[in-house]
């Protein structure tokens, strides 16, 4: 009797024993699987976290302000703005130096050219020369007369000879005989004496041009001269 009653309680004790213990298992797995569990999700709970600002883009979320970037921004692009613009102030103000020195040192560099004065008109050596330079003589001091009017007369009085001299006329023999081209007296010759040529009755410009003179304040031109006067 008590021996049975021992086996009952044995295989009791036996039997709540493996219940216990299958308690314990399914309680340890699901504890693991619980465990697990929140190991596996939270990758995607963290990856769902990352990629947020990707699904919102550029735009940052309502309710939050401004990083410093976004609020100096405009500050920055201002201040770039001035610092261009003084650069390029710089460099014209550069340019207009270098280019005034440039011409400053060109001018520095070229002495001054005084221009050329201006040649001396030349005549030939003859009657036609004498008669060209003392008609240029004549209209610079306001004296009429034409180069027909100087010819023709020469012609008449000395035959064109700068050295030709009347020793037979009434002048000659009163001691004041006339000489050169225009047979000029000296006391003629001094009077009209025309400033700027020869003082040498014999000289041929200096006796064309006194002559002229005189015909001028007598007759009012040489051309007006036909026979001795």
């Amino acid at each position: 009797m008590l021996k049975n009653t021992v086996i009952r309680r044995a295989n009791a004790l036996t039997k709540t024993h493996k219940i216990s213990a299958a308690c314990v298992a399914t309680l340890g797995a699901a504890t693991l699987a619980f465990t697990a569990a929140p190991s596996e999700a939270a990758p995607t709970a963290q990856t769902s976290v990352a990629s947020a600002p990707v699904a919102l883009g550029n735009q940052a979320p309502k309710g939050i302000k401004a990083s410093v970037t976004d609020q100096m921004a405009p500050s920055l692009l201002k201040a770039e703005a001035i610092a261009t613009k003084a650069k390029a102030a710089s460099l014209k103000k550069a340019a207009q130096q270098h280019a005034t020195q440039q011409a400053a040192d060109r001018s520095a560099q070229r002495p001054a050219v005084k221009p050329a004065a201006p040649k001396a008109k030349s005549y030939a050596n003859n009657l036609d020369g004498w008669i060209r330079q003392s008609l240029d003589i004549m209209a610079k001091k306001g004296i009429p007369g034409s180069y027909n009017g100087l010819h023709r007369n020469i012609m008449r009085e000395s035959s064109g000879n700068p050295m030709a001299i009347n020793n037979w006329d009434i002048n000659a023999r009163n001691g004041i005989p006339s000489k050169g081209l225009l047979q000029v007296i000296p006391p003629t010759f001094s009077t009209y004496h025309v400033h700027g040529t020869s003082a040498n009755i014999y000289d041929p410009v200096a006796n064309i041009t006194a002559a002229a003179n005189y015909a001028a304040h007598r007759y009012g031109s040489i051309d007006n001269v036909n026979s001795a006067y």
